[in-house]
């Protein structure tokens, strides 16, 4: 495959001065009209390529169709028609980090040394702290400035499908089948596919791109809850609240000081262990809640977690005759659920995805995401979608950086998965 055509580092460095930062408070759909920025020029760019179906929908959806390159009535066997196959990424990036105007720097023939990044020049980036920046010694890397996010995740995965769909209208020898192109918002917040038409798409199967290192591949999440637990106290005058009041936010304070503090949490688990994550506090005297992340790879240890968090909000009730009178509920949400169990169903997506990347000369590397994609609901609304990489790292903060060679293999894998196919 020929790749000295692709444009990686200026697509991706002028997609990221876009700022589509998601908002985890908005009630509208996307959760902030500025990631329709870039879907609007996503969706002029794809026009300009040729393909004419892309357009952005009411909902802030892109939405394309590369044409296939096969004469109708072949199969890929006598069993299997040429399945159409989706790519998708998500424009918005997340509201952990300013996405304000970001400058994007293109180190080139990166030296190994210490990166100062020039707007906060107390953001410092190394090899000690991120040694995958060693591979990547001799060549290009792109950073922020130190004041923002770069925006890599996942504009990295859009400029490699941009590159792709380029690569595939401009070399018509390339034998595929039908391509979907897929580019969602609000994925940050957890609404990404939320009024996503899986009919409209009429894609088989799919495949996100965001992930991290050359050469990860990812078919199996988090299985994820969020659990609310409401606390009932009992309100009184300060001055006349002896053996009356029973303080809310004390009863919260305690529950929260009676958790795990070195198991059960993110900050001290890893792998395959599961965690539940007090992510916001709330309340008065009167009333208060507590929201909670619940995350495990097996589904079933969520209904576990919430049970043993209720149990330590009950002994801690129980245990002290303050609380006597406290009331305590909780509401369970079901965010998302382990792709694995929807794949492991279709092993040969796997299986060309896997040729795809040996094809390239990137060895794959199969591990699970502690966290989820959009990939992980799209497979359970039918649509079979693991993640691939984009070479995105130290994402979410203002040492975000990524290898442009990363990006470049990345849409080698991609041709090559068409191909394949």
């Amino acid at each position: 495959m020929e790749l000295q055509s692709l444009q990686v580092s200026e697509r991706f460095m002028r997609y990221v001065q876009i700022d589509t930062q998601s908002d985890p408070n908005s009630a509208t759909f996307p959760s902030t009209e500025k990631q329709k920025n870039l879907s609007i020029m996503l969706v002029e760019e794809l026009q300009l390529m040729g393909i004419t179906d892309a357009h952005l929908d009411e909902h802030g959806y892109v939405m394309a169709t590369i044409p296939s390159t096969i004469a109708a009535g072949v199969s890929v066997s006598a069993n299997e028609s040429i399945p159409v196959i989706c790519f998708c990424a998500h424009v918005d990036t997340a509201p952990d980090c300013s996405g304000t105007n970001v400058k994007p720097i293109l180190h080139e023939n990166y030296n190994g040394a210490t990166i100062v990044l020039p707007d906060d020049t107390t953001q410092i980036i190394t090899t000690e702290k991120y040694p995958y920046l060693k591979a990547f010694i001799g060549a290009d890397i792109i950073t922020a400035s130190g004041n923002t996010l770069l925006g890599g995740d996942d504009k990295a995965g859009v400029t490699i499908i941009m590159e792709m769909a380029k690569f595939l209208m401009e070399n018509k020898s390339v034998q595929h089948g039908p391509v979907k192109i897929l580019f969602t918002p609000d994925e940050e917040v957890g609404r990404g596919t939320e009024y996503l038409d899986m009919i409209k798409l009429g894609a088989d199967y799919g495949y996100t791109l965001d992930g991290g290192e050359l050469g990860s591949f990812e078919m199996e999440t988090f299985s994820a809850d969020y659990l609310v637990m409401h606390i009932e106290g009992v309100i009184a005058h300060p001055g006349a609240a002896k053996g009356v009041m029973q303080n809310a936010i004390k009863v919260a304070g305690a529950i929260l000081a009676a958790l795990p503090n070195k198991e059960w949490c993110p900050e001290h688990t890893a792998d395959r262990e599961g965690f539940i994550h007090p992510n916001h506090v709330e309340g008065g005297a009167e009333k208060a809640r507590i929201e909670f992340l619940l995350r495990d790879f097996d589904t079933p240890k969520l209904k576990e977690h919430a049970n043993r968090l209720l149990s330590i909000a009950q002994s801690v009730i129980a245990s002290n005759s303050d609380f006597s009178n406290v009331k305590i509920s909780v509401e369970v949400t079901e965010q998302y659920r382990n792709m694995r169990e929807v794949i492991d169903q279709h092993p040969v997506i796997v299986e060309r995805a896997l040729n795809a990347y040996k094809r390239a000369g990137v060895k794959p590397i199969v591990s699970p995401i502690r966290g989820g994609t959009d990939g992980s609901r799209m497979s359970f609304m039918g649509l079979p979608t693991p993640n691939i990489f984009t070479g995105m790292q130290a994402i979410h903060s203002r040492h975000e950086w990524i290898g442009v060679r990363d990006m470049v293999k990345a849409v080698e894998v991609l041709v090559n998965l068409v191909e394949i196919i």
